[in-house]
């Protein structure tokens, strides 16, 4: 995870110059609550909050000056305009997310099983009641 600005910006956790505009999904979002509680430890909050449907359509945003965002760093990978952007990282007890994946019993399909077999190789933890129900 990282919080996202315009290439022209300087520093986000300046206090005299905090950005005042937060691009975030809607309200409930998990990155749009980490974002809010990332202003409150600085004891911040945003002015104004631009709430969009798409990581791409906040980018947008983002490169055009309008204000900073919080999503995975992966997505940044793809986005065309990535010059005028800047990463800021965030502190190592904040710069992950815990993703929880469901599906109904025997649902299983290629697509869940290559998650599955992938993030095992990568070593993460999968609990031994979700491998099984994956594998029956």
């Amino acid at each position: 995870m990282v919080i996202v600005s315009a290439a022209s910006r300087g520093s986000i956790e300046d206090r005299s110059d905090m950005p005042k505009t937060m691009i975030a999904f809607e309200h409930g979002c998990p990155h749009r609550r980490r974002l809010e509680e990332w202003y409150a430890r600085r004891g911040f909050m945003a002015e104004q909050i631009v709430e969009l449907g798409s990581y791409h359509a906040m980018l947008g945003c983002v490169a055009a000056g309008m204000g900073i965002a919080l999503m995975p760093k992966s997505v940044l990978k793809g986005f065309p305009e990535s010059g005028r952007l800047q990463e800021h990282e965030l502190p190592s007890d904040e710069d992950s997310a815990l993703t929880v994946l469901f599906w109904r019993k025997g649902a299983g399909s290629p697509n869940v099983q290559a998650l599955r077999e992938l993030l095992v190789e990568q070593g993460s933890p999968i609990p031994s009641k979700v491998a099984a129900a994956t594998i029956a």
